[in-house]
């Protein structure tokens, strides 16, 4: 009985992916503002994002490059390359209080789905980091590698589009890194 829903519940997922639609065109699940993309004549999409987090200690930026396969309209692949650099975060080690300076470069595999207004996407990727401690100077130096996962979502309504998004790294020491984002755009 349970294999019967699952194989019920596959289906119509498959059925509203595969389902031609008229808004093939539409931006993609992961896009931020339709305006900000670039389309290319061999159907790549490609978007640039500044990456800036509220506490203002990490500024960078993040290229994405995807497309929808001409057969799944609804469907959305992409890669993401993205680069991040923070001064100055405050964090402890033990008992030490420590101020840190971090670089970072990683790349994601995107995918997501486009169900009417609504597009749901996850990524996986991974990241590689270089870190030192400013102060107390040379208490540590460290660098690695570390897993990216995030999930997102993006809605729109009429023109207003709203967005969601969660991204996390596996590396205790690149915590500060971790981001929930949430955006309302009305183009006008």
């Amino acid at each position: 009985m349970r294999t019967g829903f699952f194989l019920t519940c596959l289906a119509a997922i498959m059925a509203i992916v595969a389902t031609p639609t008229a808004l093939a065109d539409a931006a993609p699940s992961f896009a931020g503002k339709d305006v900000d993309l670039m389309r290319l004549d061999n159907g790549m999409i490609i978007e640039g994002r500044d990456i800036e987090t509220p506490d203002g200690y990490t500024s960078g930026f993040r290229l994405i490059a995807g497309f929808s396969p001409l057969h799944l309209p609804r469907l959305d692949l992409a890669a993401e390359f993205s680069f991040r650099e923070s001064d100055e975060v405050p964090t402890r080690m033990g008992e030490n209080n420590l101020l840190v300076n971090s670089v970072s470069l990683g790349g994601s595999l995107m995918a997501g789905v486009r169900i009417g207004q609504l597009g749901l996407y996850a990524k996986s990727g991974v990241m590689g980091w270089e870190g030192d401690a400013v102060i107390p100077r040379d208490a540590i130096d460290t660098g690695g590698t570390t897993r990216v996962t995030g999930l997102g979502a993006r809605l729109t309504f009429n023109r207003l589009i709203s967005r969601l998004e969660f991204e996390e790294f596996d590396a205790p020491d690149m915590a500060h890194l971790n981001l929930l984002t949430a955006s309302l755009h009305y183009p006008f």
